[in-house]
Formats: C-alpha cells, structure tokens, sequence
C-alpha cells in the first residue's frame, strides 16, 4: 500500500530531515544542520543565477498536467524533479504534513542537480494575508532565529519573503532557511527552500529565485 508521504532523496541525504514513507509509514527523522548566520545574498548574484537557470529549463510546476496541482505556477530549475505529496489532509501524518496553517503540498528534489536539498510548496486555507500565513509558518518552526521579513514580488504579484536560521541543538549547528508567501483567491501559498546545510542553501538559492520570479496565479 502506497503512503500518503514520500520524498525523492536518497537514504544518505535524509539527514536533511523531513518527510519519508516505508514499510512502516512515516517518520520524522533527526535534522543535521550547518553553516552560519544568514547574510544576504547580493541581488545581481541571485537574479543572474536564475536568468540562467530559466534558460537551461523551461518546464514549469503547478500549471494542468504537471506533478503537482496548485493555486500557482512557477518555472523549475534545470534537473529538479517534482512530486505531489499523498493525502497531506490525512490526520495521523499531521506532524508531517502541516507547520502552523500550512500543508504541504508538493516537494523539489534537487539530488539530481547535484544539491541534497528541496523546494516544498504549502498551502493554507480561507482568506488572510500572506504576512499572516508566513509569520504563522516560520513560528511553528523549532529553534529559529535572526528571523528577518521584507516585502517582495513573486513574479508580478505582491509577496512576503522571510529568511532564518534554524538551530539544530544536537549538533550545536544552525543553517539558513527561506521562504516567501503570495496570497491568491484559494488561499496563502508559501514557497520554503530548505538544504542540509548553509552551503547547500546558497548554492541552491538560483532555483528558488527562478520559483520567486517566474510565479503566476494558476
């Protein structure tokens, strides 16, 4: 029987921490951190990343036909592979599922692009703003830090990104984190980057920048 979670990296990079299914279902598993304190990622740097990252791709996640049914539509980087989260609604998986309002659903891998990392896409429900959903999402995190919010776009759309640390206290580490959130009229839907380590993160940050600046509504 297939379980409702499954995540595409391999069993050496799980130490990310996150979702996995099994003979045995789900489990949340222990998170390796690394790196520093976030700084900020010069803008020219990141825009001209994903400038090429478009070029190198093409297909886009989100749109009829695609992996993953969303409120949006955003281009993906070269390599990074896609898959719809089963049953996130599903109560007994809720630890896995839901941070704050939101559920997750659908997650990027980017093994097969050379990086132990993901983009995942949650969704929230009602009306709200997307300062609301995001501020509510980052809370339920454990152990963050350096918590910084701004206004943005997300393509031609308003948005919120935030950026972070997250605090590992077993390995006495912390990495970056990051995430933006647009409003649409089904609902608040955010777009976090996560990696192994801080290293990972920046190398990483071209595709979620491609994700931030080619999303559209549907």
């Amino acid at each position: 029987m297939e379980h409702p979670i499954r995540i595409m990296v391999p069993a050496a990079a799980l130490l990310v921490g996150g979702l996995l299914t099994g003979c045995g279902g789900p489990e949340p598993l222990p998170e390796v951190t690394g790196g520093a304190r976030p700084t900020a990622t010069p803008p020219t740097t990141a825009a001209a990343g994903a400038e090429a990252t478009a070029a190198a791709s093409g297909a886009r996640l989100g749109g009829p036909g695609t992996a993953c049914a969303l409120p949006v539509s955003f281009a993906l980087a070269e390599e990074w592979e896609p898959e719809a989260i089963k049953d996130p609604e599903d109560p007994e998986f809720a630890a896995l599922t839901r941070q704050g309002p939101a559920t997750v659903r659908c997650e990027v891998d980017a093994k097969p692009a050379g990086h132990v990392g993901y983009l995942r896409v949650w969704t929230t429900a009602g009306k709200g703003s997307a300062r609301a959903a995001l501020e509510g999402f980052v809370t339920a995190e454990k152990e963050t830090s350096a918590v910084s919010y701004r206004e943005t776009k997300a393509g031609a759309l308003s948005a919120t990104e935030v950026s972070y640390t997250v605090h590992n206290k077993l390995m006495e580490e912390s990495k970056e984190e990051r995430a933006f959130a647009v409003a649409t009229p089904k609902g608040t839907v955010i777009v976090h980057l996560g990696g192994l380590d801080t290293e990972e993160h920046r190398a990483m940050l071209p595709a979620y920048e491609l994700a931030r600046t080619t999303l559209k509504v549907g």
